[in-house]
């Protein structure tokens, strides 16, 4: 869609050189398209002039609505592909508006499973909750990921290319097993119908129909149970900073959203999900 916006010579290639470095750095598909229409968008916004010589006041071209995403691209420019450190650090950033995540109650999060009748389905959204995944993590989990001996779900494909445990519930375990021996899925936990990881859309469409035939209004993706899961961890005692690790949060910060601090240790971590009302 970029290539019918056409570029002068230097910006363009200012512009490739830009792709090609957060390919390098394995930045994730969806960073690398938000970062790329920024960089993009001010290459046109300059015209003929040369993004390489743009000083600090060239920044203030974005509206207060995307000055965010806009500075953390140009940050990676400057920074990255032009070696110029912390030049353009000192940009106005608007304060980010702070909004409390939307949670489901326990009982709701067991009428979303009990109303989800295709096992698939069911397994795919008890496995998103009871370890509180991203849509992302969820879709690329492989059958090896799953640790029934320490009970653990190893998460290798997190947020910026980190890895993780998390402890496997004893109810999911229960209903893998079920669901493996009537799936029998190849390599991925859960795979489309022509083999490969399920797609994030799928994931995020069972759970759509799923909060309609439950009766639940809440707005939400799959995020909506990752909310869920830390919250729940919260309200049942555990501490703050083993939900951190947890969740692969980089900053405490994002997860005292939840807030709550006492002191549990990892191995004794109950899931949520053991204790829902399924039967």
């Amino acid at each position: 869609m970029l290539l019918q916006f056409p570029l002068n010579k230097d910006n363009l290639q200012a512009f490739t050189q830009y792709q090609e470095l957060l390919q390098l750095k394995g930045y994730s598909p969806q960073t690398l398209k938000t970062y790329c229409n920024e960089f993009h968008l001010l290459l046109r916004l300059l015209g003929k002039g040369k993004v390489s010589g743009m000083t600090k006041e060239g920044g203030r071209c974005y509206s207060a609505t995307r000055l965010n995403t806009a500075i953390n691209a140009l940050k990676f420019y400057f920074e990255q592909v032009l070696n110029r450190g912390r030049e353009f650090y000192d940009l106005p950033r608007p304060k980010k508006p702070k909004k409390l995540p939307t949670v489901l109650a326990e009982s709701e999060v067991a009428r979303i499973i009990l109303q989800t009748k295709n096992l698939k389905h069911r397994a795919l959204l008890m496995t998103a909750y009871s370890a509180g995944l991203r849509v992302s993590e969820l879709v690329k989990l492989r059958i090896k990921d799953i640790d029934p001996g320490r009970m653990m779900i190893h998460i290798r494909e997190g947020k910026g290319g980190k890895g993780r445990m998390v402890p496997l519930s004893q109810t999911l375990l229960e209903t893998l097993r079920i669901y493996y021996q009537q799936y029998k899925p190849g390599e991925y936990l859960f795979e489309g119908e022509n083999g490969g990881p399920y797609s994030a859309r799928s994931a995020q469409e069972i759970l759509k129909k799923a909060k309609r035939w439950a009766g639940i209004q809440k707005k939400g993706s799959i995020h909506l149970l990752r909310h869920s899961y830390a919250t729940h961890l919260l309200e049942a005692g555990t501490d703050v900073r083993y939900i951190q690790v947890l969740l692969g949060h980089n900053s405490l910060k994002t997860t005292l959203r939840y807030t709550h601090v006492s002191k549990l240790k990892l191995g004794s971590i109950q899931s949520p999900l053991d204790r829902l009302k399924l039967e």
